[in-house]
């Protein structure tokens, strides 16, 4: 990315250009690659992780599809990239929400031309104002499903239980919920990380298994439940993360 859209300071690293950058993307400044390269050194395989996580993400979706569901709401969804929510539900009612101005500049570009798509600016720390600005975008009265990849991990544990509660109770039966969750496994090197994302503006809370499996309470797992992202549903063609178990994921079905 040569220039900052107004208002973004391009010194100051972002997780989700971090994010971008990690797959390979170019939609991320200078400062974002030197942080991206100190957490490469502390965890090698993030870069294949990131990508497992994106691959999860178009199965996920396609399965959500498969299942009927005609409206996706992206939380976090950061840039625009490779196999994005929309490609992957053509059919589907799909809202991106990111709280990142350079996030929603770029997303709204590429997406203008597409009908049943929106790219919307809130933070998912404010659930009031979210959902307020949701209510036009989203039927709240048919079942709706919540991505929330690798967001839950930047948010304290009142702000992320809190948030995904109110998800829950805002949604009807069939609704669905759709989470990947980094764990610690390297407890020796992760102060440093924690201290790189703190300096993205984006404080890492890592969590255990059976932390992140409470976020699904009132949900019902889906097969094969909670587990590292590549042994998700694998497809024939799906080899990136094979051994990345950075952390969970699951798809579930509010009862």
């Amino acid at each position: 990315m040569d220039s900052a859209p107004e208002g973004v300071d391009p010194n100051v690293p972002n997780a989700a250009r971090m994010y971008d950058y990690f797959l390979d993307g170019k939609d991320n400044f200078a400062a974002d690659r030197a942080a991206a390269e100190q957490i490469l050194k502390t965890f090698p395989q993030t870069k294949e992780g990131a990508r497992a996580n994106r691959a999860f993400l178009r199965r996920a979706v396609r399965y959500l599809a498969d299942q009927g569901v005609e409206q996706i709401v992206d939380l976090g969804a950061g840039l625009p990239t490779q196999g994005n929510t929309h490609e992957s539900a053509p059919e589907a009612r799909v809202v991106y929400v990111d709280n990142d101005a350079v996030v929603c500049v770029h997303g709204r570009a590429l997406l203008a031309r597409r009908e049943n798509v929106d790219f919307l600016q809130a933070d998912v720390r404010e659930p009031d104002v979210l959902l307020d600005k949701l209510k036009d975008l989203v039927d709240f009265d048919r079942p709706v499903a919540f991505l929330m990849l690798t967001i839950l991990h930047f948010l304290p544990d009142e702000t992320a239980y809190d948030l995904v509660d109110r998800l829950r109770e805002r949604s009807v039966p069939g609704s669905h919920l759709v989470i990947s969750h980094a764990v610690d496994t390297t407890p020796d090197t992760t102060p440093q990380a924690l201290e790189i994302y703190k300096r993205a503006r984006a404080s890492l809370n890592l969590r255990t298994r059976e932390e992140i499996l409470r976020f699904f309470d009132g949900y019902e797992l889906a097969e094969p439940g909670l587990t590292h992202p590549a042994g998700w549903r694998p497809e024939d063609g799906d080899t990136l993360g094979g051994n990345v178990t950075f952390g969970y994921v699951g798809v579930a079905r509010k009862l």
